[in-house]
């Protein structure tokens, strides 16, 4: 009987190579959109926060937390959007098609473009979060509204350092020969 290798080599050259790096390409698409989880709860949270403000203050707090809110869910929505541009890429301007290299190679550089981009969980979820908590501070001082936003705004920026890692990555391994 033979080994699990000599089946999957010979079937990797049985299958047309662009066929292969298409589907990979395909998957790692689709991995790469796992990645949407983290805006989608950071982006909740920081809406719970906002109404729950505007619950407590409707006379001062609610308007500046809901602004606040909205600029924070922006900013956390960065890594579902540096995920998508990176599935875009895979799908419609797929650079490892063009490229010359082992096919197996070039098929896992697709599989691990989106598997990087998962790591955008991680800065969804904590620029959500800093959203939420900057909303809910400015309902309760309205006054401290530009600090609140300074602060959250810098937080911000260093929890997307994760998002903008798994972006540099995902974007060697599709357009660096490796």
């Amino acid at each position: 009987m033979p080994d699990l290798l000599e089946i999957l080599f010979g079937w990797f050259s049985s299958v047309d190579p662009n066929a292969l790096i298409l589907a990979c390409s395909a998957i790692g698409a689709g991995l790469a959109m796992i990645a949407g989880i983290g805006p989608g709860i950071g982006q909740g949270f920081a809406a719970g926060k906002a109404a729950e403000a505007m619950g407590k203050n409707p006379e001062h707090g609610g308007r500046p937390a809901t602004l606040v809110m909205l600029l924070g869910a922006a900013v956390a929505e960065t890594s579902g959007i540096f995920s998508l541009v990176v599935a875009i890429i895979m799908l419609f301007a797929n650079p490892l098609l063009t490229k010359g290299g082992i096919v197996l190679v070039l098929a896992a550089s697709a599989l691990g473009a989106g598997f990087a981009m998962i790591a955008g969980i991680g800065p969804g979820i904590g620029q959500g979060y800093a959203a939420g908590k900057a909303a809910e501070a400015v309902g309760k001082r309205p006054k401290l509204q530009s600090q609140v936003v300074r602060t959250m705004l810098l937080g911000q920026a260093v929890a997307q350092t994760t998002g903008i890692y798994a972006l540099i990555i995902a974007l060697l391994l599709l357009f660096v020969s490796l």
